[in-house]
């Protein structure tokens, strides 16, 4: 079978059907319509739902992800050197990530660990709220840690 209906794209994709709709609605994924208006997608956009997975979990946002899907060609299945092509620009946010979430994890365990038990002296804390002029949210932790304010 060349096409799948919702429920059987969104049992093979892990997506809820809302999300597969969602996905179409932004131009990441595509659909066909049979003559009654169903919705069928090519059996070809289970690998663009995963990589739509995989992104997501890298922490691209949607607009990435769709930068990224619009280097795919058109007319045939990516292969491996297309995914290749598009994902080597992970490796580098995901080593920054890692690093972040080291320093994290490092700081965490001092903190735990330093047995001072005031946290007017912890480097986590903000007491009086005096790193406000540096800006909103968490400020301490890690730069790719941080929410993205855009």
């Amino acid at each position: 079978m060349e096409y799948l209906t919702v429920s059987q794209t969104a049992e093979r994709s892990g997506f809820s059907a809302s999300a597969l709709r969602y996905y179409e609605r932004e131009g990441l994924i595509e659909a066909t319509r049979t003559s009654g208006g169903q919705r069928r997608f090519h059996r070809q956009e289970l690998r663009r739902l995963a990589f739509i997975a995989a992104a997501r979990h890298v922490g691209l946002t949607l607009a990435e992800i769709r930068e990224a899907l619009a280097l795919l060609p058109d007319g045939r299945n990516p292969t491996k050197a297309d995914w290749t092509r598009i994902s080597r620009s992970w490796r580098t946010r995901l080593e920054d990530e890692i690093a972040a979430l080291e320093k994290l994890r490092d700081g965490l365990d001092g903190c735990i660990g330093c047995g001072c038990l005031s946290l007017q002296r912890c480097g986590f804390s903000n007491p009086g709220d005096v790193v406000a002029p540096r800006g909103p949210g968490a400020v301490f932790l890690p730069e790719p840690l941080r929410p993205d304010e855009s």
